[in-house]
């Protein structure tokens, strides 16, 4: 018949094996997400300039580093995006921002999204976060690298360990202190062409989703020009964080990734031609 698929000499069955430990740390983190009521926001941000910047750079900067740096800027400026309740259900507010970024690293189970913790992200350069974040790639060069081959097996033979600890680290100010309360997760790296993603809430009170860069046309002044544009994703904690202040965290975000001087990418460079 005509389409139909040759199935002659095709081997059919399955593969049964163990549900890997590190993946059991990422269910445990997305369940004890559950409590959190997001609000998303879809962000697109002309970042023609920033790229235009990163590529001269030497050793060229990366786009996450230059996104995480934003990111803590804007939550510096507006700490009430990342803020959470205590364990006595005070609302909590940092005056530094620490931000996650996952990091993808080989374990013996395959690929895994290692959380990286990038300290005072705020008050950093591009430059300094980038030559920390390929560092990060090493798993033997982080704390939580190194603990992973060992800690995630073993907790996850023990029933509830892994619910519990996640349990301790959303409500607790000293573990936020530790594991930040922010999170960049980019995932446009994979997936040519533009696009959101929405990815569920763990344990950071705001998560920005890198999603896909494309060209589009954009109004730049009286004239349509073809700009570089990347689409964002931000997701707050709706039990804390409101609409309006959510709303200008973004704005004050996008003029930020659009206005590569204020995160300090133009200096030491010449002016565009």
């Amino acid at each position: 018949m005509t389409g139909q698929i040759p199935r002659r000499g095709r081997r059919r069955g399955v593969t049964i094996r163990p549900f890997p430990p590190s993946r059991r740390l990422v269910v445990a983190a997305v369940r004890a997400g559950r409590r959190i009521r997001p609000m998303h926001g879809l962000l697109e941000v002309d970042v023609t300039d920033a790229r235009r910047l990163l590529a001269a750079s030497d050793p060229p900067m990366s786009t996450t580093a230059f996104v995480v740096a934003a990111v803590a800027r804007a939550a510096a400026a507006h700490p009430e995006v990342h803020a959470y309740r205590d364990w006595r259900g005070r609302l909590v507010q940092h005056s530094a921002v620490d931000v996650q970024t996952l990091v993808e690293v080989e374990t013996r189970e395959g690929p895994f999204g290692l959380v990286h913790v990038v300290r005072d992200a705020d008050v950093r350069s591009v430059a300094d976060i980038t030559a920390e974040l390929r560092a990060a790639k090493d798993p033997a060069a982080t704390p939580a690298g190194r603990a992973l081959p060992r800690l995630a097996p073993a907790a996850g033979r023990v029933p509830g360990v892994l619910p519990l600890m996640y349990a301790v680290l959303r409500r607790s100010v000293h573990a936020h202190l530790r594991t930040g309360t922010v999170q960049v997760t980019a995932v446009g790296m994979f997936a040519g062409g533009g696009g959101f993603a929405i990815a569920p809430p763990t344990l950071a009170s705001l998560v920005v989703v890198v999603g896909g860069l494309d060209r589009r046309p954009r109004a730049v002044g009286d004239e349509i020009v073809v700009r570089d544009v990347l689409d964002l994703t931000v997701t707050v904690d709706h039990d804390v964080v409101d609409g309006a202040p959510a709303t200008r965290f973004g704005a004050e975000l996008r003029r930020l990734m659009q206005d590569p001087a204020a995160v300090g990418l133009t200096d030491g460079f010449p002016p565009p031609p």
